[in-house]
Parts: C-alpha cells; sequence; structure tokens
C-alpha cells in the first residue's frame, strides 16, 4: 500500500487529521483491516506496505503528538508516518499470527516521482538536483512485486525489507509496547474495532 503524502505546512483534513498522517498511516490502517476478511479467504493473503528509510528520523515516537500538533516539520511528519507504518506491520503480523495472511514492509529506494513536490523549497531544489542519480519507478516497485509474488516468502512475516533483503529497522521501530499503544490509537482514531468492521455498527 503506497503512501506518499509529504505537506511543506501542517495541513488538516475535513475528519481534523493532519494530512500527512492520515494519509500515510492511518489510510493504510483502515483499508487494511476493511480488506481483512477477503484477505483471510484466500489460500495466502500478502499485505505489503511501503515505509522507507526515513522512518530513522523520528527516534521516539511521541504518542501525544502522534500528529505533531506541536513542533510541526514536514520531514520529521514524514519519518514519523514511515515509521507508524513498520510499528503497524509488526503489530498485524501478531494479531494475524496463526492464519494464512502475511505482512511485510518496505523502503523501496529513492524513487523519481513527485514526491517532494509540496515540501520545503530547499528540499524540491535538492530533489530536482538528484533526480538523475534515482530509480525509475520500475527499479522502485522491485521490492514490493518480489514481497507481493515471491513463493519463498509465504510464511514470512512482520519484517521490513530493502533492495528484496530483509533489514533491521530502527530500534524504535522494533518497539512492541509502541506498536500496540498505535493500534489502539488508531482504532479510536478511525472507529473500527481490530476485525474491520464499524465499532459503532
Amino acid at each position: 500500500m503506497p503512501g506518499c503524502s509529504q505537506k511543506a505546512d501542517r495541513e488538516i483534513t475535513r475528519e481534523g487529521l493532519e494530512k500527512t498522517f492520515a494519509v500515510n498511516h492511518l489510510g493504510y490502517f483502515i483499508l487494511t483491516l476493511y480488506l481483512l476478511p477477503a484477505l483471510k479467504a484466500a489460500p495466502q493473503g500478502r499485505i505489503v506496505n511501503v515505509s522507507s528509510e526515513a522512518h530513522r528520523l523520528v527516534r521516539s515516537l511521541n504518542l501525544q503528538n502522534l500528529q505533531m500538533a506541536e513542533g510541526y516539520n514536514s520531514m520529521k511528519a514524514y519519518g514519523l508516518s514511515k515509521l507508524c507504518n513498520i510499528l503497524f506491520t509488526r503489530e498485524l503480523a501478531r494479531h494475524l499470527a496463526g492464519t494464512s495472511v502475511t505482512v511485510n514492509a518496505l523502503h523501496p529506494g529513492s524513487v523519481a516521482s513527485n514526491f517532494g513536490s509540496e515540501g520545503p523549497e530547499w528540499f524540491k531544489s535538492l530533489f530536482k538536483l538528484g533526480r538523475r542519480f534515482l530509480l525509475s519507478p520500475e527499479q522502485g516497485a522491485a521490492t514490493s512485486i518480489f514481497l507481493a509474488t515471491n513463493p519463498e516468502l509465504s510464511h514470512v512475516t512482520g519484517e521490513y525489507f530493502s533492495n528484496s533483503q530483509i533489514r533491521v529497522p530502527s530500534r524504535e521501530a522494533r518497539n512492541d509496547l509502541k506498536a500496540r499503544q498505535l493500534w489502539q490509537y488508531s482504532l479510536q482514531l478511525s472507529h473500527l474495532n481490530g476485525n474491520g468492521v464499524s465499532g459503532q455498527d
């Protein structure tokens, strides 16, 4: 599930959510929970979450400021959302233990895309200068395709990949207590229970 929103200024969705967090994390979370019944019914379901090495920008996940109401910085907001992708992946893998569904996260590499087009001017300029050194979209999709299709990965779950290899994410991305707390916070924001059914039904 791709997520690549990065806003120069803090923006709020009509639901009152910080936009980078909403698009890059909560969107993954809600869509995945609604798809879980179909994924569990399949012979072997795979969930692939596109994260980023930018998750390392956030040394500590502040659960009281996940939407950066204080001290907003566009790069940190992006890194925070990508850290959430990995924590969500780890916690979802725990919930899916014993099923035929796997979930993994990945860093696609630095890809020549529209990423950064809405970031700070210095970042847009830097990204433009370095564009010729970036991966093509096809190259950037390689690890996602590998995770979705490689038969040897049918039982690999809860991992973080880069260049089609398992990598060790940051220490904070391996914090299972934070992963569980993020899960509960995301359920509250989305008004869902853990089975992908509206908690208000």
